[in-house]
C-alpha cells in the first residue's frame, strides 16, 4: 500500500450542498480540493478522532469527526473501497473505520442528543439524522417548541429553511428552580451555532472607506471572528470563514490601489449576491492603528504578525490587519508588465470598462462585475479581431464548464506582451496552429487574418461538393443551353464592330495598338451586354444519374462518427461536426494520404459511371470540363458549335460583294436594321475624316480569315 490514497469524482456535502471535488489522504493529512472554486480544505491526521461508513445517496460514504468537535461528510464511494480505505486508516491515522447505517424507519420521535457542534436525532440507539449547528443561523423558542434556521446555500437546488422540535415539559415533580427543556434545548444549539452577534468591542475600526462593490462608504468594524460592515444603508456581516482570497491589486494610474476579498457564500442584498468585496485606497493616505487589546494579548494570539500600535499607508493597515485574522496569503500581480509598464491590462467587459491582471495562477477583472478565473479551469483561450475597431482585439477565455468571458477593447500594442505571457503559462491558445504556420509574419498580422485560415468544416463541405457540381455540370451547359457570357441577340453590337470593314481604320492608325476612342467604346458595350444579360435558368436535376463521390474529409467522417459520438454520448450534429474538423486537422500526412487515396477512387468510379449513362443514352453525351480541356475546346468553338451551320453559310457567301451583310446586320425586326444602317453611315463618316481608302468587301474578308 502506497503512501498516500487518491479519489476523483468525490463530493463534499456543505449546507445542503454537495461540491464535488478530489480527495486525497496522505500520512499527515486529508485534503479536498473543490473542483469549481479552487478552495482546499486540511485536516490534520492528528485531530482525527472518528470515522464512520454509512451508505449515503450517492453510493457510499465516509464521516470523518474530529478532536475539535468538526464533522466532514464526503460521498461517492464504491463499496469496494471499504477494506483499502479501512486498512489505510488502521495503519496511519490509527483509527478504525467503522460502518454504521442510519435509521430509515421513518419514525419522528426519538431523543436528540448533543454531541460537539452536531445535533443527533436518534430513534433508538439509531440516528435518523444529523445536523452540523454550524449552519443555524437563528434559534427560537415557543411553550413547547424550538424553531431552527438555517443559513442557505445558493448553489443548492433545494434548500431547507427550518426544522421544528417538540420539547416535552418538565415532569409535576420537578422543581422550580430547574430550567425549562426549551431553554436548556436552546442554549446546547445556540453553544455552538454560527449566530454572528456583535457583542464586546472591535478590535479596531476603519472609517469612511470607500468600497466599489458593494457601492458605498462603510465602516469596517473588525472583531475576532467577523467584519461588520456598517453604511448609511445596508449594514453586512462577514464571518473569516467565508473569505476565500486576499488581493493587493495596483491601479493603472499609479496613484490608487485595490484591496479584493473573495466570498464563498457571498453576501447578500436582497436577490442580489456580492461574491466580491472590493475597497479602493489611495496610495497617499496614512493611519495610525492602536488595537483594542493589550500588548500581550496581541502577541499571544496573532504571534508577531501584529502589534498593538501600528503607522502607515492605509491600504497596508487593512490589507496587514485581514490577513493576520482570516489567515490567508495577499495575491499581488507576478512578473507581467503591459505596454504602457503596468501591471494591468485596460479592457471592456460586458458594458463596463475595467482593468484585466494577468496573475501568476489566474486572471482577475476589476471591478464591474468582478471576474477571478484560475488557469486550472481555464479551457483555451483566444485572441480574436475587434467588433468595431482594428486598433483593438478581443480576447477570449473558455473554462472546462463550457462558460465564455470575453474581455473587448484591448489596445492593439498589449497583443505581443499578452500573448507571450498566455505562451509562458501553457496556456492552450485556441488559434495557435495559424500562428505556427506563418512564422514569417509579425505577430499583430497572425492576429489580423486567424478568423480565416481556421479549419471550417461545413465551407470544406460546400467547397468539395460545389467543385464536383461544376464538373458535372459544365458538359450539360453545352448541349442544354446556350453559353451565359454568349448571346447573340445582345451582343450585335459588339460583333458589328468587330467584324466591320472600317474597324481597321484605327488599327492603321495606332500601329498594332488600340485608339483611346476605340477603348472606351469597348468599355460601354460591355457594361451595356452585362445590364442587359437574363438570368441564367435553373438546370433540373437528373435524379437517375450516378451519385457524386465525397471528399477525403466525409470519407473520413462517414467512418468516425460512432466513435466521436462515444465519446460524449447526447452530443448535438454541430458538437459532433466541431469535434470532427479538430480531430481532421489534427491527423497527420500520412493518415490522410489513406483517405486522399479512397476520395481519387471514388471519383474515377463516378466518372466511369457517368460516362457509362451518358452512353446508354439517359443522359447528356457532351464530354466532361476535363475531357473539353485535353481535346482544346474553346468557349469559341462552344459559340460556333451552338450556332449550327449558319456561320459556313455566310463564309460561302463573302465573295468581296459591296452588297456584303454580316450575320450580326441582319435582323428580324426593323428597328434593329435602321439601328445597323446608322452604324454603318457613322463608320463612313468616320472613315473619310480618318482618310481611308480601302475596299469594304477585301477589308471584310481579311478580317472573317484573321477570325
Amino acid at each position: 500500500m502506497g503512501d498516500a490514497l487518491e479519489f476523483s469524482d468525490i463530493y463534499q456535502e456543505v449546507k445542503g450542498s454537495w461540491n464535488d471535488g478530489r480527495l486525497r489522504f496522505s500520512k499527515q493529512h486529508v485534503v479536498f480540493k473543490n473542483i469549481k472554486t479552487g478552495k482546499v480544505d486540511s485536516i490534520p491526521a492528528a485531530e482525527l478522532s472518528q470515522a464512520r461508513w454509512r451508505r449515503v445517496c450517492l453510493g457510499q460514504g465516509v464521516k470523518l469527526t474530529t478532536s475539535t468537535g468538526h464533522s466532514y461528510r464526503y460521498d461517492g464511494f464504491r463499496e469496494g473501497d471499504f477494506e483499502k480505505i479501512a486498512e489505510f486508516f488502521r495503519a496511519h491515522y490509527k483509527v478504525e473505520l467503522l460502518e454504521k447505517d442510519l435509521c430509515v424507519k421513518g419514525w419522528n420521535w426519538g431523543a436528540a442528543n448533543f454531541s460537539g457542534p452536531l445535533l443527533s436525532f436518534e430513534v433508538g440507539d439509531t440516528p435518523a439524522f444529523e445536523i452540523p449547528l454550524a449552519s443555524v443561523s437563528q434559534c427560537a423558542t415557543g411553550k413547547n417548541e424550538v424553531t431552527l434556521e438555517f443559513h442557505q446555500n445558493d448553489e443548492a437546488e433545494v434548500s431547507l429553511m427550518e426544522v421544528r422540535f417538540y420539547v416535552p415539559p418538565r415532569d409535576a415533580t420537578a422543581t422550580d428552580e430547574e430550567p425549562e427543556p426549551v431553554e436548556v434545548f436552546r442554549d446546547n444549539v445556540l453553544s455552538k451555532a454560527d449566530v454572528i452577534q456583535a457583542t464586546g468591542d472591535a478590535l479596531c475600526v476603519f472609517r469612511e472607506l470607500q468600497c466599489l462593490t458593494p457601492r458605498g462608504r462603510y465602516d469596517i468594524r473588525i472583531y475576532p471572528s467577523f467584519l461588520h460592515l456598517h453604511g448609511k444603508t445596508f449594514d453586512y456581516k462577514i464571518p473569516y470563514t467565508t473569505v476565500l482570497r486576499l488581493f493587493l491589486l495596483p491601479h493603472k494610474d499609479q496613484r490608487q490601489i485595490f484591496f479584493v476579498v473573495s466570498l464563498d457564500p457571498p453576501i447578500k442584498q436582497g436577490q442580489t449576491r456580492y461574491h466580491f468585496l472590493i475597497l479602493i485606497f489611495s496610495k497617499e493616505e496614512v493611519l495610525s492603528l492602536s488595537l483594542n487589546m493589550t500588548e500581550e494579548e496581541v502577541e499571544k494570539r496573532y504571534e508577531g504578525k501584529l502589534s498593538k500600535n501600528m503607522s502607515g499607508p492605509l491600504y497596508e493597515m487593512v490589507s496587514r490587519v485581514m490577513k493576520a485574522l482570516v489567515n490567508r496569503k495577499i495575491t499581488v500581480p507576478g512578473n507581467f508588465l503591459g505596454h504602457s509598464g503596468t501591471q494591468c491590462i485596460t479592457c471592456s467587459f460586458k458594458a463596463s470598462s475595467g482593468l484585466l491582471y494577468p496573475l501568476e495562477r489566474a486572471f482577475i477583472y476589476v471591478h464591474k462585475p468582478p471576474v477571478h478565473l484560475r488557469f486550472e479551469e481555464v479551457s483555451c483561450v483566444n485572441f480574436a479581431r475587434g467588433t468595431t475597431t482594428t486598433r483593438s482585439f478581443d480576447f477570449e477565455i473558455k473554462t472546462k464548464q463550457g462558460n465564455q468571458f470575453t474581455f473587448s477593447s484591448i489596445e492593439r500594442e498589449e497583443y505581443g506582451k499578452l500573448f507571450d505571457f498566455v505562451t509562458a503559462k501553457k496556456l492552450s491558445i485556441k488559434n495557435r496552429g495559424f500562428k505556427e504556420k506563418k512564422g514569417t509574419k509579425r505577430k499583430d498580422d497572425m492576429m489580423e487574418d486567424s478568423d480565416e485560415d481556421r479549419h471550417d468544416a461545413y465551407l470544406e463541405r460546400m467547397k468539395a461538393e460545389g467543385k464536383i457540381r461544376e464538373e458535372a455540370n459544365d458538359s450539360d451547359d453545352y448541349e442544354g443551353e446556350s453559353d451565359e457570357s454568349f448571346n447573340p441577340g445582345e451582343e450585335e453590337d459588339d460583333i458589328e464592330e468587330e467584324y466591320d470593314s472600317k474597324a481597321s481604320a484605327s488599327d492603321s492608325s495606332v500601329e498594332g495598338g488600340v485608339s483611346d476612342r476605340e477603348t472606351k467604346k469597348r468599355a460601354a458595350r460591355k457594361a451595356k451586354v452585362l445590364k442587359e444579360r437574363k438570368p441564367r435558368e435553373k438546370k433540373q436535376k437528373d435524379g437517375n444519374a450516378p451519385k457524386r463521390p465525397m471528399s477525403a474529409y466525409f470519407l473520413w467522417l462517414n467512418a468516425s462518427r460512432e466513435a466521436i459520438k462515444s465519446e460524449r454520448p447526447g452530443m448535438s450534429v454541430t458538437e459532433v461536426s466541431r469535434r470532427a474538423g479538430e480531430m481532421w486537422r489534427e491527423l497527420g500526412k500520412e493518415q490522410k494520404e489513406e483517405w486522399d487515396v479512397k476520395a481519387e477512387e471514388a471519383k474515377k468510379a463516378y466518372e466511369v459511371a457517368m460516362r457509362e449513362y451518358r452512353e446508354s443514352g439517359k443522359g447528356t453525351s457532351a464530354p466532361s470540363k476535363g475531357e473539353r480541356k485535353k481535346k482544346g475546346w474553346t468557349r469559341d468553338e462552344k459559340k460556333r458549335r451552338t450556332s449550327g451551320e449558319g456561320k459556313e453559310g455566310e463564309r460561302e457567301r463573302t465573295t468581296g460583294n459591296d452588297s456584303f451583310k454580316s450575320r450580326e446586320f441582319v435582323s428580324s425586326d426593323e428597328s434593329s436594321s435602321d439601328r445597323g444602317e446608322a452604324k454603318r453611315k457613322r463608320k463612313g463618316s468616320d472613315k473619310e475624316e480618318d482618310g481611308s481608302s480601302t475596299p469594304p468587301s477585301s477589308e471584310s474578308g481579311s478580317d472573317w480569315m484573321e477570325q
